[in-house]
């Protein structure tokens, strides 16, 4: 069956090309080693589930797992989050309560919003995981050239390998629209794995009560699950998951920012709920153990 042209292709992709200097992209592109620097941080044990490498995502051949996306992503993405990208990730942080010393963000890509996480909180060990290895390149090259210390990670945001209670503010920006309402409840739930008691889970993404009503929108970029997601809501699975205090916030209509809390048990004080002498070390880093 012959794929047909999404309006993406038909329409903004042209549109947005007259605003992207190519040949800068192109010498970039060809500036760098794709396939050894890929491979620093490419994990042989990190499976790619299929809903992430069996679509196109807007409009690239072959998703996040090429180069081609790597290099445009930025580019395009400046274009299409009204009214301002920068705007937009700034959400997230406003809606941050806790003082994170320790900071997850997953899905990361190339690293947009991990970089404003760590100079937010510039004390924190900030890490950003990713399922491909070619975005990270990306956000690595961006973080040195910001002079910024972030810990970039090849992994799965459903299952990181990272030990439980090992961060006390997890985020995921524009990850839920690009995956199965499953999978973000599967994220949530490790998410919820990962927290320490009383810290944080923030998720930036599309309003899904107004993607429920622009369908034009949901057929603007190649999103394969971006109806389920809309269908959806992001308070309930984060209930779902065990979170309190849960509220989504609308930002432009068009965007939300939802945020849950890791319940404190009643009675117990901090080191009493299992969080352990590492979390109270200063020097301690967080490793997978896949």
């Amino acid at each position: 069956m012959a794929r047909q042209d999404t309006l993406w292709e038909r329409f903004l992709s042209p549109v947005i090309r007259l605003f992207i200097d190519e040949e800068e992209l192109r010498r970039y592109s060809k500036s760098i080693d794709w396939q050894k620097e890929s491979d620093r941080f490419r994990r042989t044990d990190v499976t790619i589930p299929s809903y992430y490498s069996s679509q196109n995502f807007h409009g690239i051949e072959g998703g996040y797992l090429t180069t081609g996306a790597a290099v445009s992503y930025d580019p395009i993405t400046q274009y299409v989050l009204p009214p301002n990208e920068t705007m937009v990730r700034q959400a997230l942080i406003d809606s941050i309560q806790v003082k994170p010393r320790r900071i997850l963000d997953l899905g990361c890509g190339t690293g947009s919003t991990t970089l404003m996480l760590k100079q937010a909180f510039p004390q924190a060990q900030v890490i950003g995981l990713d399922l491909s290895p070619y975005m990270l390149v990306r956000a690595e090259d961006k973080a040195k050239t910001a002079n910024l210390d972030i810990q970039w990670h090849h992994g799965d945001a459903e299952k990181t390998g990272f030990p439980d209670q090992s961060f006390d503010l997890v985020t995921a920006s524009l990850l839920f629209h690009e995956t199965p309402p499953a999978v973000s409840e599967a994220i949530l739930r490790e998410s919820f794995r990962l927290l320490t008691t009383g810290g944080e889970v923030l998720i930036l993404d599309g309003n899904q009560k107004t993607l429920r009503h622009l369908e034009f929108l949901n057929n603007l970029f190649e999103e394969p699950y971006i109806r389920d997601y809309a269908a959806g809501s992001v308070d309930a699975w984060m209930g779902k998951a065990g979170f309190e205090a849960v509220q989504t916030q609308d930002f432009w209509l068009i965007q939300q920012v939802s945020r849950g809390v890791k319940p404190i048990k009643e009675g117990l004080g901090v080191r009493d709920q299992g969080l352990g002498e590492a979390f109270f070390d200063e020097s301690w880093v967080p490793a997978p153990s896949y």
